[in-house]
């Protein structure tokens, strides 16, 4: 399993601790750092390491399944293409993607940019099968504590 923008590596830890071999990749060498301290003083088999979202294939990895709990709405237009096609490269086939991200139902107060069902449907078009796409909410240490969001589970097909 690959956690994708792991940050500080709550959710690999979680994922390990039940039981998944899990690799947490995040861009910020300081949450890697972060990540790793924690899996350790857990004693986590959670592993960690500074990737690129939209290069996957250097990992030189394969994957049945992926976590992504807010990075896919960070991405402009053309970077969110390279997201997908990079994630797609290291996914094998029948492959689980889970994704949760901002929704266009949240409110502009600023953040993370809204993402629209069709966006997704339309990024994950190609190569993969839109399972659901579902209204969930995000909980985070945000205005509101929390925002509209959508929950995915999207199949990369055989």
């Amino acid at each position: 399993m690959i956690d994708l923008g792991c940050g500080t590596g709550e959710h690999s830890i979680l994922f390990a601790s039940k039981g998944h071999a899990v690799l947490g990749v995040d861009l910020a060498p300081r949450a890697i750092r972060k990540a790793e301290a924690k899996a350790a003083k857990r004693n986590s088999l959670a592993r960690f390491k500074v990737a690129d979202a939209t290069n996957l294939q250097t990992l030189g990895r394969s994957f049945d399944m992926a976590l992504d709990c807010g990075l896919f709405h960070v991405f402009p237009d053309r970077e969110r293409a390279e997201y997908v096609e990079s994630l797609l490269s290291v996914m094998r086939p029948g492959g689980e993607y889970y994704m949760l991200c901002f929704s266009d139902r949240e409110p502009d107060w600023g953040g993370p940019r809204r993402v629209k069902k069709q966006e997704i449907l339309d990024s994950f078009s190609s190569g993969w099968r839109v399972e659901s796409v579902r209204r969930a909410w995000l909980e985070a240490q945000l205005e509101g504590e929390g925002a509209e969001a959508w929950f995915c589970r999207i199949l990369k097909e055989s």
